[in-house]
This record gives C-alpha cells, sequence and structure tokens, in this order.
C-alpha cells in the first residue's frame, strides 16, 4: 500500500509556487507494551475517572480547563479551542534562508520527505534542490497545519528535499545553564593526539543497520521463554565498581590503542609521537636562546 502523504499544498518562493507533498521520514520502532495485572486472578487492572468526595463520574460530565493557580481552573469549552486553532494553509513561503550549520542541532525535531507532487511541478522542484545545493543554504518558513502553526526548514537530500519541524526557541534549554561549570582549560596536547589516534583507528562509514535494541530484543526472548514456561533467574550484576582507584588517563589511553600483542608502554603512533617529540626538541633548543638575554641583564 502507498504511503499516505502527511501534507499536499505548495512550497512558494517569491513568485514562484511549487506544488509538493510530504511523507514522514521516520516511523515509530519496535515497542512492547506491558499492561497491569491483578496477580491472585490473572485480570486486567482497569481505571475509573473519579472525583474526591463524589466517586465515580459520567465521562459527558468532564470538561477541558487549565490551572492558572493551584486548585483554580480556567474551563475551556471545544468551541473556544477551536477558534483559537489556525486554519490549515496549502503554502508554504520560505520567508528566510540559512546556512545548514548556523542552526543549532538542538532545534531540529522531526524530518519529512518532501517531492514533487506530479510531472510539471518536478522541474522547479529540482531547480530548488540544486539551488540550495550550490549554495549551501536551507529554507526557513512557518506552516499552520492541524491547528498549530510549525516552524520549518527544508534542506536538499538525494533527489529530494528533507523539510524538518524546528522547535521554537522558548521549548529549547539554554546549555550554558548547563556547562557553565565546565572548565574552559585546554588539554594537554600528548593526551589529544593519543584521543585523536584512537578516533582515527574507529572512524568508518556509518551503517544504522549494523545497531539493534538489545533492550527489546531481550524483551522480546524473555517473553517467549516465559511463554515456554521456563524459569528465569537476574545474573548478578558484574559492572566494576566506580570509585577506589584512580585512573592514569595517560596510560588509559596508550592501551586503548595499542594493537593486539603490542606490549604496554610502547608507542601507539606515529602520530601521537610526533607533536611530543618536537616539544622536547624544542626544549633543548630553548635554554640556548635564553642565555644571551641573561648576559645581557
Amino acid at each position: 500500500m502507498a504511503a499516505r502523504a502527511y501534507w499536499k499544498g505548495q512550497i512558494r518562493l517569491a513568485l514562484v509556487s511549487i506544488p509538493v507533498e510530504i511523507f514522514s521520514a521516520t516511523k515509530s520502532g519496535a515497542q512492547i507494551q506491558f499492561n497491569q495485572i491483578y496477580e491472585p486472578t490473572g485480570q486486567r487492572i482497569k481505571y475509573e475517572k473519579v472525583v474526591p468526595g463524589v466517586g465515580a463520574v459520567d465521562p459527558e460530565e468532564i470538561v477541558r480547563g487549565y490551572q492558572y493557580e493551584k486548585g483554580s481552573y480556567v474551563v475551556v469549552s471545544d468551541e473556544e479551542l477551536e477558534a483559537v486553532k489556525l486554519e490549515s494553509k496549502k503554502t508554504l513561503e520560505l520567508t528566510q534562508f540559512v546556512d545548514y550549520d548556523e542552526v543549532d542541532v538542538l532545534y531540529f525535531e522531526k524530518p519529512y520527505f518532501v517531492v514533487p507532487a506530479d510531472d510539471l511541478a518536478e522541474e522547479a522542484f529540482i531547480v530548488l534542490r540544486e539551488a540550495l545545493k550550490r549554495t549551501r543554504k536551507m529554507g526557513v518558513g512557518q506552516l499552520a497545519l492541524r491547528g498549530r502553526e510549525y516552524l520549518v526548514s527544508v534542506k536538499p537530500c538525494g533527489r529530494g528535499i528533507v523539510l524538518e519541524t524546528l522547535r521554537y526557541a522558548d521549548e529549547v534549554n539554554k546549555a550554558r545553564d548547563y556547562f557553565r561549570d565546565i572548565s574552559d582549560g585546554k588539554p594537554d596536547e600528548e593526551l589529544l593526539d593519543l584521543a585523536e589516534t584512537l578516533i582515527d583507528r574507529k572512524t568508518a562509514a556509518f551503517d544504522p543497520a549494523k545497531y539493534h535494541d538489545r533492550y527489546i530484543e531481550g524483551l522480546h526472548d524473555l517473553i517467549e521463554r516465559k511463554m515456554k514456561g521456563q524459569t528465569i533467574r537476574a545474573e548478578e550484576d558484574t559492572a566494576p565498581k566506580r570509585g577506589g582507584n584512580v585512573i592514569d588517563l595517560m596510560a588509559a589511553l596508550k592501551r586503548s590503542i595499542e594493537k593486539p600483542g603490542e606490549a604496554a608502554g610502547k608507542a601507539p603512533a606515529k602520530k601521537a609521537a610526533a607533536k611530543p617529540a618536537a616539544r622536547k626538541a624544542a626544549a633543548k633548543k630553548a635554554p640556548a636562546k635564553a642565555a644571551p638575554a641573561r648576559k645581557r641583564a
């Protein structure tokens, strides 16, 4: 069955309108839902909507309210909510263009695929896609959909375009509130070289198919075994305890990049040893330059 378009409309760039269709680019991962069970009878627990001092209430007597202070609510009707909702529009106007890396990754929320609605729209669609590629820009605009207005960006993706909903400024916490206590000191160059060498050795093309949700796989296995009547015993946690020994960062990095069978303490890589060696050479030459200065003094 063909995927159903999330939105149909047009992207407008000044006087140019491009009919497009938008499809969700992601899907929910595997999930296992558990229900609460009353153990003595094996029956599922059910919930009732109750009011303190009144008991169970009729669903038709329940209204929607906003708590503006503790214990005080303002009631809002469905009709009043509908009046506030924005009318869905069939046009996304690109009002601004920004560099790819200008928008912080924290603002990106959900991606959608954008495709031309028909053959007639394809030429203009390709022009927009290639122009965005050449300029390394992404378009920004606001899209009114399903009662609210979304801030969105569009950028090229292979033969198509990807639209991403963006969070508004008040939806993103300020990073400085969390990072302000982290030192801004520079790391030791030798440690940095060792870390870079380790990163270089572990660098490879990203293949998402290599990664699996081991928790979900474990749950499936657990359920299958339980259905077969097997007894499950929890294994002891063998994770090392924190605290106690102080880890030597230099030694840990060197051991991390040693090849199998390589003796401990052996220089791990030429790149890592190059800069420290240069510093030692510079250190030996330094006194020779400094001596004349002391004589003149």
